[in-house]
């Protein structure tokens, strides 16, 4: 799908017709009366008034290797988006998601019987601290709340305001659970604000989860970065490969697929990063 279709997708969602009763049609099916189409072979709903997806979990999604036999765990799952991206491509083997907000897990269990993602996906309603998965997983995979609470302006939406800001849960909390549900040498991949890089690589090393790869994403050449992609390994040894930078569009001031570069073209047409991302 378009990243500029990606990016204006909450507002062509706020024209969609009127919202049915919750009296007139099972409850979660209020949230939006119609499904959104995400790409072929996906479709979506919504919390009424919140966020449906952008290009930080998009990008999350093509950023971890594929490892079909791999069991996976989400944390932070959200309405479900990135789990059902990477299960449509079939990146990994099984996936376990975990979100704390009822209302979101309820609309992601939607989504993915929606879309006959059921085998291959499965939520639980749990706060990623208390969940307990054991070191069982190869893989895990996050898109955490990257705003501390109490600065700049807050979401109006109290959902929006959960996925966005440290309410239930920061860096750290993300960083032990994963630790502690990977097995040895086991993958974490997340997508952070590159202005709290030091944070985000400080809590992983505080529990064993060594990175490995990085990349900085970059709007165009003439911006700063806007997102950083990190996969850490459980019990890694140090010494990390910081990739090419990826820029998204050839000229700054710019929404649109045909401006895209080489390097994010190739990422729409095949949901994954060229191999030169992956390797030094």
């Amino acid at each position: 799908m378009p990243m500029d279709t990606i990016i204006n997708m909450k507002k062509q969602n706020e024209k969609r017709g009127q919202f049915l009763s919750a009296v007139e049609q099972p409850r979660i099916l209020a949230y939006y009366p119609e499904k959104m189409a995400v790409n072929d072979n996906l479709t979506l709903r919504s919390k009424n008034g919140s966020l449906d997806f952008g290009t930080d979990a998009y990008l999350l999604s093509c950023f971890i290797r594929r490892n079909t036999k791999a069991t996976a765990a989400e944390f932070g799952a959200g309405n479900g988006i990135i789990s059902m991206l990477v299960a449509s491509r079939k990146t990994l083997g099984h996936i376990t998601c975990c979100e704390i907000q009822k209302e979101l897990c309820d609309i992601a269990r939607t989504n993915i019987k929606e879309n006959e993602l059921e085998d291959m996906i499965d939520i639980k309603n749990c706060d990623v601290s208390d969940c307990s998965f054991g070191d069982n997983y190869d893989v895990v995979f996050s898109n955490p709340p990257y705003l501390k609470t109490g600065t700049g302006k807050e979401n109006e939406n109290e959902s929006d305001r959960i996925c966005c800001r440290e309410v239930y849960g920061s860096i750290d909390s993300f960083s032990r659970a994963a630790s502690s549900s990977l097995k040895y040498g086991g993958l974490f991949y997340t997508v952070y604000r590159p202005d709290r890089i030091a944070e985000l690589i400080h809590s992983q090393r505080k529990y064993g989860l060594e990175p490995k790869r990085i990349t900085l994403v970059y709007p165009s050449v003439e911006h700063v970065p806007c997102l950083v992609l990190c996969e850490s390994k459980k019990g890694g040894g140090e010494g990390v490969f910081t990739t090419r930078p990826l820029i998204i569009y050839n000229k700054p001031n710019t929404s649109s697929q045909k401006d895209y570069t080489e390097d994010m073209k190739f990422i729409y047409e095949h949901g994954e990063f060229n191999e030169y991302f992956l390797r030094p």
